[in-house]
């Protein structure tokens, strides 16, 4: 999860108990976008698609992921990774549209992780219902290391939860999914459906949530940490 303090507490064990280097170094890395402006801080919006939402039993099949550089989301820097799983994607492709086949060349869950953290590392993650997102990505850590670290995110759904209930006590069923949230910024629909366009959609959510706050030069992404916990 995305406790502050709770970083600072493996930074400090660190110096006595030793951490694979890769989640070492990525936990450092993390530590100086903790208290910039929203403006400066490096975000990186993500989405997972995986064969089910029980992050010990089922795996993830892909991973989008795109940057948010002051404010501006450069497109060229999007990526996009198919991720090899043990067994078939069974029922779940209705749902995420990747069949078995799609993944004979994809990466191992090895590859995949290096991948992440590299691409991530010192940057603050973004997602929209964060907390299964980040539940699958610590579980695949604890795959690939046998450990596992905090990792910090903001979460568009806990941030417009907050914003509708500022305007109304009771949320229509359905209401904060990501579609729905995007509609009410006047945000565009996009028809086709992945990880990379969702990573997209979360992203663009974002910056209109923020704006929709006023002054983003005057925000500080700890603030919006700390809806997200």
């Amino acid at each position: 999860m995305s406790n502050l303090w709770w970083i600072k507490v493996v930074l400090w064990r660190n110096k006595i108990t030793t951490l694979p280097s890769s989640l070492n170094s990525y936990l450092e890395a993390i530590t100086p976008a903790l208290t910039k402006p929203f403006f400066d801080a490096p975000l990186m919006a993500i989405d997972l698609e995986m064969t089910g939402l029980d992050p010990i039993n089922d795996q993830v099949i892909s991973i989008g992921m795109v940057p948010i550089i002051k404010g501006v989301i450069p497109l060229e820097k999007a990526q996009h990774m198919m991720i090899a799983i043990n067994g078939s994607v069974g029922h779940s492709a209705t749902v995420h549209g990747i069949v078995d086949n799609q993944l004979n060349m994809a990466l191992t869950l090895d590859e995949a992780i290096d991948w992440f953290l590299s691409q991530t590392k010192g940057y603050i993650l973004v997602a929209h219902h964060a907390p299964l997102d980040i539940q699958f990505i610590q579980q695949q850590l604890i795959r690939c290391f046998g450990q596992s670290i905090p990792l910090v995110f903001i979460d568009t759904l806990a941030i417009e939860k907050k914003r509708c209930l500022m305007q109304q006590p009771v949320l229509k069923e359905g209401s904060l999914r990501l579609g729905a949230s995007r509609e009410r910024y006047h945000l565009p629909v996009y028809s086709a459906h992945n990880a990379l366009v969702d990573a997209l959609s979360c992203a663009e959510l974002l910056l209109a949530q923020v704006a929709a706050m006023g002054d983003i030069k005057k925000l500080y992404v700890k603030d919006l940490i700390k809806v997200s916990a």
